[in-house]
């Protein structure tokens, strides 16, 4: 009996098809895992994204609008998002005085918190999940990935 990857293979016009679809395949599969690991936190990826941004701002408040330039996964709906970290205390919101449109987020005391508790389990992600992975792996493949997203 043929291995799957075997079979998979010959459907592929090319090393870059195989490649790419790969490269698809294994970021769903990260994102998956990913879904899982912060589940026992009660937050998803993207409110993750949300929270590590506000962190990470050199101004306490932070407009949605500039949130949703910086997430990595460009949320729809940022409002809801929004909406969900604040019935969890994670956030703070306002709007401008000026412009009632915009409106602006803050990381609160509970929110700084709970990344503190995912960033204490985060190595464990990593670690149990890319163990195979060398340093010189993972520069390589960087390095491929930097390529194709600075090719286009």
């Amino acid at each position: 009996m043929a291995k799957i990857d075997e079979i998979v293979k010959t459907k592929f016009t090319s090393d870059k098809h195989r490649f790419i679809t790969n490269m698809i395949y294994t970021a769903n599969w990260i994102q998956n895992q990913f879904v899982d690991f912060l589940k026992p936190f009660g937050i998803s990826p993207q409110q993750f994204n949300v929270l590590r941004i506000l962190r990470g701002a050199k101004e306490e408040w932070v407009t949605m609008n500039d949130i949703k330039s910086l997430m990595i996964d460009k949320a729809p709906n940022a409002t809801r998002l929004s909406d969900k970290l604040l019935e969890k205390e994670y956030v703070k919101r306002k709007r401008s005085e000026e412009d009632r449109r915009i409106v602006y987020l803050s990381i609160t005391k509970k929110g700084l918190t709970l990344l503190a508790e995912i960033d204490d389990h985060q190595e464990e992600f990593s670690m149990d999940r890319f163990k195979n992975i060398t340093e010189e792996d993972a520069q390589f493949c960087s390095d491929i990935i930097d390529k194709l997203r600075n090719s286009y």
